[in-house]
């Protein structure tokens, strides 16, 4: 029998690969094993498994007597596990293969030798040699890069060899965790470090990395809340004074540093259109104690709003290329025409939110993706169409991360999601 933690991992695969959202997938599954390990085992695998999928393909077809698009697609997820585990992990390569045949047995018994044949040969001959990234940069970046190939020559096309490879290559690495602590806990950082864990600051303020244990436990308890570096750094720039809309707020970091840093009468509107999201944020809302924050029901696209707000922070849907390291799966659900239709939308968010900032009011956008479209055209494109916004200053402790009055943080460079920020201004 195969062991309940690979077992969960290929019903993971198989969900993700049918089009399941990656981490409600992960969360429900994970839920139902007791172990602690057998927990961070599932998580291993999901995740390790598809940030090297591409190159565990190009091992796996070089070793098969068919095509990989003829295989049974469980028969498939198995192989890539089985493969994960002897090329990746510290797995007995014994227990990495019988393991891998149980389930093929389980799924289709038909193709149990098959698995076996395949992974122990593997396991004698290792993996294939590498493509010289400098000499044949798109043969490295659809294999050992683990890209698809429209991504592949998107970012060749936009970046360059040397830095797409550099992209690449951050993609396939666990990325760093970052997190805040709740203000209103007097003794939060003394609990992080009881927990096993370790506090790092950084640039952007209330951000810290964090090292050692999980935090799991001690964010249930809302002792802290894991947010990437970039999400913290734009909640940051709202800088809020007065009545606030998050626009898509879910799942709700960036509202709750909104509420934290707000001065004693300002307000911040969460809206979300999905209320199953909703309800999650307002748990996270009440959890944290975050009584500024106001939950409700609205679509960016079609705000349920009258008034006018003094700012409005917009972190729109986007292609979530910024986060290939955190989300592996976007970069096998995605297709090319995917981001110029996330940039429409972006562009129909801003100017559906326009008209409701006030004179001298801020508006801040902003994507978890670096792709033209969805940050500088975007931008551009609405300041060249609305007289009645002008691009403004960012805060003096942006300045490491900013470049012509825009922020980008590069996952290459180990500041966490890839981000882009922008802070317009309606003139007064």
């Amino acid at each position: 029998m195969p062991s309940a933690a690979r077992t969960a991992a290929l019903e993971v695969l198989r969900r993700v690969t049918r089009g399941g959202p990656l981490q409600d997938v992960l969360d429900r599954l994970q839920g139902r094993l007791a172990d602690a390990r057998d927990r961070a085992l599932v998580h291993e695998l999901v995740l390790g498994t598809l940030r090297r999928r591409g190159w565990l393909d190009h091992a796996i077809l070089r070793l098969c007597d068919r095509p990989l698009a003829r295989l049974e697609p469980a028969i498939l997820e198995v192989l890539r596990l089985g493969a994960y585990q002897l090329l990746f992990l510290r797995v007995a390569a014994h227990a990495a293969v019988s393991e891998s045949v149980d389930l093929a047995r389980a799924e289709a018994p038909q193709a149990a030798g098959f698995v076996n044949a395949v992974l122990r040969r593997l396991q004698r001959e290792g993996p294939p040699p590498e493509p010289d990234a400098a000499a044949d940069p798109m043969a490295w970046l659809t294999t050992a890069g683990s890209l698809p190939r429209w991504l592949a020559e998107r970012w060749l096309a936009q970046l360059g060899a040397a830095r797409a490879v550099e992209r690449a290559r951050a993609a396939l690495e666990p990325p760093p965790t970052f997190v805040r602590l709740n203000p209103r806990v007097h003794d939060a950082a003394e609990r992080v470090s009881a927990a096993g864990s370790r506090l790092e600051s950084t640039a952007i303020p209330g951000c810290y990395r964090l090292e050692g244990a999980s935090p799991g436990r001690l964010a249930e308890e809302g002792v802290l809340y894991v947010q990437d570096a970039g999400s913290q750094l734009v909640a940051q720039m709202a800088q809020v004074r007065g009545l606030w809309l998050d626009a898509c707020a879910a799942p709700g970091g960036k509202s709750l540093s909104m509420a934290d840093e707000a001065p004693e009468g300002s307000r911040i509107v969460a809206a979300e259109a999905s209320r199953r999201r909703l309800a999650v944020l307002v748990r996270l809302a009440a959890r944290w104690g975050a009584r500024s924050l106001w939950p409700v029901a609205g679509d960016a696209l079609r705000p349920p709003f009258r008034g006018a707000f003094d700012g409005i922070l917009l972190d729109a849907p986007c292609s979530g290329l910024g986060t290939l390291a955190r989300n592996p799966d976007i970069r096998w659900r995605l297709e090319a025409a995917d981001v110029p239709r996330h940039a429409a939308r972006q562009r129909a968010m801003l100017d559906s939110l326009a008209g409701l900032v006030q004179p001298g009011g801020d508006l801040v956008y902003a994507t978890c993706s670096l792709e033209p479209e969805e940050t500088r055209e975007v931008i551009d494109r609405f300041l060249a169409e609305d007289a009645r916004f002008a691009q403004a200053e960012l805060p003096e402790w942006t300045q490491p991360f900013a470049a012509d009055g825009r922020i980008e943080l590069d996952p290459a460079r180990r500041e966490g999601d890839g981000f882009f920020a922008v802070r317009l201004r309606r003139r007064a």
